[in-house]
């Protein structure tokens, strides 16, 4: 492992405020060169439709990009105003749930030195909480971690602890460390839990701005925020494929915009990420996170229960995390069916009201129709109908093609420049940025793949097995 990685600081003080000029450009130029093949077009035919249809569903998802963007925009403003330079009084919990394999060591390790040496700095008082099984194969390992650092525990689940409604998996950890922190009399207003992976690390500019919400939270006194989230960056040091790490850009993408939008504007009804989630340690408290043993996707049930409990008490704040992509392509496609699986169950479910699934249901639907719309899928229905010429059935379809093809662009070249300025190596070359646009198509393939195997495992029904990736860095 390079050492130098749990110390050192971003290059770019701060995520890169997202750009309009990249997404006003390529809108012109797709809109430029669709209205040709329109007006060049012969009369519509069966794949000329398909293709109006598939490539237009996804528009109300690109216009709630949009607004995230504008969210963003406004967010990334207000930071750079002067940071509170009185540090915070209030409680800072990191909760670090793990497996406790071997081969994620290494990442913790990172994990835990940039909390120690970053959070205490703007936190008076901050603790981590490494919550492992308590026979895990790295225990000792683990152990040790804790020894070396000041205000660092580590819970251990017992063999036999099993939560009221029998939750497995992540959740089971994180329910088992919020009743810890009930018995220790912490559920309270004035103290906050910082939700993160075990490769999830934080830097100088996360600390400030958890500093800064938690203060404006202070301030606004009852009618303050219960809960925030950041931006998810992958620097380039922690990505075991440059491929891998090139495809994963969508990922930050969508926390500027989709996320944003949800989160940002005080509800999260498309969903929460499971790191960098900072909740007030009271209303984690009226919520939990024992939601049975069928929950994949704890971060998601616990972004609707919030939303029901807690309406538009959610924010959004400028400061990265610093985690690492898919080692592999076969841990990507892991990755993404097990989301893809656990999303389905909880679209599903009736345990929910089904107005507070209606978001998640549509972005994920928007979502599974990737395979449909992906520019392979239509050539093979080119070749098989005898007509390679694909165009807009209809004028009216321009603009919205137009719309959805840039924003899917935009999402990786902003997610990009994201994770490139995260990266102690935050150089950029033309030839990379080349690579990124020509291979959005095979990205998109990957997803799609993802996506086919998250049905079939959803679709078999009694596998609800919860895969963790290998994370060696």
């Amino acid at each position: 492992m390079n050492t130098s990685l749990t110390t050192t600081a971003p290059p770019c003080p701060r995520a890169p405020r997202p750009g309009i000029a990249a997404f006003i450009l390529p809108y012109l130029v797709f809109t430029a060169v669709l209205t040709v093949a329109w007006w060049h077009g012969a009369d519509a035919d069966f794949l000329d439709w398909y293709a109006t249809v598939v490539w237009s569903l996804p528009v109300l998802t690109s216009i709630t990009g949009i607004r995230g963007l504008r969210t963003m925009r406004r967010v990334l403003g207000t930071a750079h105003s002067p940071a509170h330079s009185v540090p915070v009084e209030e409680l800072l919990v990191i909760v670090i749930p793990t497996i406790g394999r071997h081969d994620v060591v290494p990442a913790l390790e990172r994990v835990v030195a940039s909390c120690r040496t970053h959070l205490p700095a703007r936190f008076t008082r901050s603790r981590v909480d490494i919550v492992i099984e308590e026979d895990c194969p790295a225990r000792h390992r683990i152990l040790a971690i804790a020894d070396r650092h000041a205000a660092v525990r580590v819970l251990g689940i017992p063999r036999d602890y099993r939560t009221p409604l029998g939750t497995r998996f992540k959740a089971r950890a994180n329910h088992f460390a919020h009743l810890t922190r009930l018995a220790d009399g912490e559920a309270r207003d004035d103290v906050w839990i910082l939700h993160m992976d075990d490769d999830t690390a934080v830097g100088a500019d996360t600390a400030d701005d958890l500093a800064r919400f938690v203060h404006t939270q202070r301030a606004a006194g009852p009618d303050g925020l219960h809960l925030a989230q950041g931006v998810l960056a992958y620097p380039r040091e922690c990505a075991g494929s440059r491929w891998v790490w090139l495809a994963d850009a969508v990922r930050p993408g969508c926390d500027i915009s989709l996320f944003a939008a949800g989160t940002g504007r005080g509800s999260p009804r498309g969903g929460l990420h499971g790191e960098l989630l900072l909740i007030r340690a009271s209303a984690e408290a009226a919520i939990g996170w024992d939601f049975g043993p069928d929950v994949t996707v704890e971060d998601a049930q616990f972004a609707l229960r919030f939303c029901a409990r807690f309406p538009g008490r959610s924010g959004w704040f400028a400061g990265r995390s610093y985690g690492a992509s898919p080692a592999t392509l076969g841990d990507f496609f892991r990755q993404r069916q097990r989301w893809v699986a656990g999303l389905l169950r909880l679209a599903t479910t009736r345990s929910v009201p089904l107005r507070h699934r209606l978001l998640l249901g549509h972005n994920l639907a928007v979502w599974l129709c990737g395979p449909v719309q992906h520019p392979l899928t239509i050539l093979l229905l080119a070749l098989a109908v005898g007509d390679l010429g694909v165009a807009p059935a209809s004028a009216a379809a321009i603009p919205l093609w137009a719309l959805n093809t840039t924003f899917c662009y935009w999402l990786y070249w902003e997610g990009y420049r994201i994770n490139v300025t995260s990266s102690l190596d935050a150089g950029t070359d033309r030839l990379e940025r080349v690579r990124l646009v020509v291979l959005m198509p095979l990205f998109a393939l990957w997803e799609s793949i993802g996506i086919v195997l998250g049905v079939a495992r959803f679709l078999r029904r009694g596998d609800t097995g919860f895969t963790v990736i290998p994370k060696p860095r």
